[in-house]
């Protein structure tokens, strides 16, 4: 895990302990190393960053930090300064209690069912996301009337 410092100190600061790949993570640990390597190579220390204190910060999501998840959030972390910046610039509490109310374990064991067909990661970005337009998109301001899910979460 030497090659993988960087990654393991981010995690080290969150409090999440990277466990080895043969161990099952329990809450508050990860075998994600590498993954958080290529997200910090990818797009930086700083986001790399918030991706972890998200995960880590939320209480309702410390227990699914793994592979999965760590590219999900890094996702909707440029999904949102690309089109809801004020949420990661400005209103980071907003965004902390958005992902500590999301049920992401849940999302997750719904995405299993589309093993094979869709990846993990693109269909618990499109359900996150979904969720996440409605109370910072457009919609937030001016509800479509037509929308099928105006009265679901």
């Amino acid at each position: 895990m030497t090659e993988h410092h960087e990654a393991q100190a981010i995690f080290a600061e969150y409090g999440i302990e990277v466990v080895p790949a043969n161990v099952m993570p329990a809450n508050g640990q990860t075998r994600a190393i590498a993954t958080l390597d290529r997200i910090r190579n990818r797009h930086g220390e700083a986001h790399a960053r918030f991706v972890v204190m998200t995960l880590s910060e939320t209480a309702n999501n410390k227990a699914f930090i793994d592979e999965t998840s760590l590219w999900v959030i890094s996702d909707m972390v440029r999904a949102a300064a690309k089109n809801h910046p004020e949420l990661v610039e400005n209103n980071v509490s907003a965004w902390f209690a958005f992902f500590d109310g999301l049920p992401l374990g849940w999302l997750q064991y719904w995405a299993l069912d589309l093993d094979g067909v869709i990846s993990k990661r693109h269909a618990l970005g499109g359900m996150i996301y979904e969720r996440m337009r409605r109370p910072f998109g457009a919609l937030a301001v001016q509800p479509d009337l037509l929308d099928d899910r105006r009265g679901a979460a």
